[in-house]
């Protein structure tokens, strides 16, 4: 295994990596601090409107039922906030990031266009041998050239798949 091949899969693996931590960022979302505050006081609200339950407190468990929904409201539409700012700032980082891997792409396309990534033994590669090649087999080795589109495209394959499962455990609290 040649280090050409080792570098193009580090890179596309973090980038693949960042992709992935990004995505997972934007579906947990975060609960800011007022968020939890409004939380805790609906849940107490409520508490409090179920203990009244005689027909003397009635009103009074009304008058706390309708002060927990107007809080439940205020709580909505503070999150309705948060998740539109958040989408827009992760919709930016996510072009960035696309930008980005076009450009390692093209960069590593340019790089390796004339020279091969790697040579394989021909047994690795037995059915799909042609596939991978670049220009054939080694006449020297007798091993078959790997070129860069397909390095890419099974790097990615395989990258993409490991940061989707390794990108959990690197954001687990």
């Amino acid at each position: 295994m040649s280090p050409s091949a080792i570098f193009v899969f580090l890179l596309v693996s973090a980038v693949h990596m960042l992709e992935c931590i990004l995505d997972l960022k934007r579906r947990r979302g975060s609960i800011s601090d007022d968020q939890l505050r409004l939380r805790v006081e609906i849940t107490q609200l409520l508490k409090e409107a179920s203990a009244l339950s005689t027909p003397s407190t009635f009103a009074q468990a009304a008058k706390l039922k309708r002060l927990a929904g107007a809080k439940e409201k205020e709580l909505a539409k503070m999150q309705d906030v948060d998740i539109r700012g958040k989408q827009s700032l992760y919709e930016k980082y996510r072009k960035v990031l696309l930008a980005a891997k076009v450009v390692v792409y093209g960069v590593l396309v340019l790089w390796f266009w004339s020279t091969p990534v790697t040579t394989v033994p021909k047994h690795l590669l037995q059915p799909f041998g042609r596939m991978f090649s670049w220009r054939g087999v080694d006449a020297s080795t007798g091993r078959v050239v790997v070129g860069i589109l397909p390095w890419l495209f099974l790097t990615s394959r395989v990258s993409k798949l490991l940061s989707e499962k390794l990108a959990p455990i690197f954001l687990h609290p």
